[in-house]
């Protein structure tokens, strides 16, 4: 379908353009928000009756939402969530999150201003876009943490997630190394304790195998 513009639309184009999109896209969209006319001879020449009060309209639409855009522009939003130690929450922060958060310090955003690929599923500081007028996109923070104390160090720029990572990779190591009877060893080594005291390894012969002898000599001085 044809359609005339009567705002700037993200990657169709802007005011007064004439362009041609699917015709769900226009008749559960574009036309039923007024973003749009059908491009027929009759709304061409309305629009162009009317092209100067419209593109007037939009500037001053346009210029408000910049102002507003200056106040809103790198607010952070913080949102405590239960997560786990990995940093994934039980649930998700959505839209509407968001929507209350900056509401509760005074901007006055709508829900379909709050642009966001999908809900937020982990603890950490991300970028949200808020589309204050088709030409005027500024960013706020979603700062997602389980405490104030991990917001906190979120705002100063600490990675929670990559720290909370480089714990628990510690931790395993850790319990790798309590693990070991005797750090020195190399993979597959016998430990000297477990060797009878006495029992030599003649040359050629492994420990394994010197270990094995022993234990079968044992046995048999038992047996007799």
């Amino acid at each position: 379908m044809d359609i005339i513009l009567l705002q700037r639309i993200e990657k169709l184009g802007t005011i007064g353009d004439v362009v041609t999109v699917k015709d769900g896209y226009a008749r559960n969209f574009l036309l039923p928000q007024k973003k749009a006319l059908r491009a027929n001879e009759a709304n061409k020449k309305v629009f162009e009756a009317n092209r100067e009060r419209l593109e007037k309209e939009n500037a001053e639409r346009r210029a408000e939402a910049e102002k507003l855009g200056e106040k809103v522009e790198g607010a952070e939003v913080i949102l405590i969530r239960a997560a786990s130690n990995a940093g994934q929450l039980y649930g998700s922060v959505n839209v509407r999150d968001m929507v209350a958060g900056l509401t509760e310090q005074g901007h006055d955003i709508d829900k379909k201003q709050v642009i966001m690929g999908a809900p937020i599923k982990t603890i950490g500081m991300h970028d949200v876009t808020v589309a204050l007028h088709p030409e005027v996109h500024v960013t706020v923070r979603a700062n997602v943490a389980r405490s104030d104390d991990e917001a906190e160090l979120q705002t100063q720029g600490v990675d929670v997630l990559a720290q909370l990572f480089e714990e628990e990779q510690k931790e395993i190591e850790e319990q790798a190394e309590a693990n070991r009877t005797d750090p020195n060893l190399e993979p597959g080594e016998i430990p000297a304790e477990l060797l009878e005291e006495g029992v030599a390894t003649p040359e050629g012969t492994t420990e394994t195998e010197a270990l094995v002898e022993a234990t079968d000599h044992k046995t048999e001085d038992d047996d007799a």
